[in-house]
């Protein structure tokens, strides 16, 4: 069923990135990892629905969610760029196949990243620690690095930032595809949990199949 939701705060985290924080519903439950059907509560545009990830915990008071804008494409994320506290949006129930399944390879580009705040904010909260999680991040320049000083701050966490159209001191640079699995080392006799553009994505399920990632250990939305 959709719920209304009235914006309170919404703060950068990049140049084209916001996150957007609402009073959550009452009896509203969802899983780290899913997402739901976001449309702007305006004339115009409340057909138009886009999934977006919840970025907050379920045990939460708030929703959270971290959303790229794409100025570019005079859509929806450049609105919700836009958007100021007291603005409404309209949200339908959670879904999803995402969700933390343990330890493991996660491998996310640009945006992708969103589903796995949730669960790695979760399971730090939980056990403190993220011992065992590798996050492979690639985006295109530096400046495009979603949420980066949590990430590197999260204990345990194994992580990896790829740039794929610059160099930074620091940073991996080229694709994220099955030569860089081989020469990073990257363990993928477990979990492996993917999410970014679909041509990325499309690329490294080959990838991944090919080097012996099966089905049921390959954690992506369904497509």
């Amino acid at each position: 069923m959709p719920h209304t939701l009235t914006l309170k705060a919404i703060r950068p985290v990049t140049h084209n990135v916001n996150e957007l924080t609402f009073d959550r519903p009452e009896g509203f439950d969802f899983r780290p990892g899913q997402a739901t059907d976001l449309a702007l509560d305006r004339d115009g545009w409340r057909g138009e629905q886009r999934p977006f990830t919840f970025a907050s915990l379920p045990g939460e008071e708030r929703l959270q969610f971290v959303i790229k804008s794409y100025p570019s494409h005079s859509g929806v994320t450049e609105q919700i760029g836009q958007m100021e506290p007291g603005d409404r949006v309209i949200i339908e129930d959670p879904w999803g196949a995402i969700e933390d399944k343990g330890p493991g390879t996660i491998i996310a580009g640009g945006a992708g990243i969103t589903p796995f705040i949730a669960i790695l904010r979760a399971r730090q909260e939980k056990d403190g620690t993220l011992e065992g999680y590798r996050l492979i991040f690639s985006n295109e320049r530096e400046n495009d690095i979603i949420l980066r000083e949590e990430l590197e701050a999260m204990p345990g966490l194994d992580l990896d930032l790829v740039l794929t159209d610059e160099q930074a001191p620091g940073l991996h640079s080229g694709m994220v595809d099955g030569d860089y699995l081989d020469q990073a080392g990257v363990d993928l006799s477990g979990i492996v949990y993917l999410c970014g553009p679909p041509p990325m994505e499309e690329a490294l399920v080959t990838a991944l199949k090919a080097r012996g990632v099966t089905d049921d250990r390959l954690v992506r939305e369904e497509q």
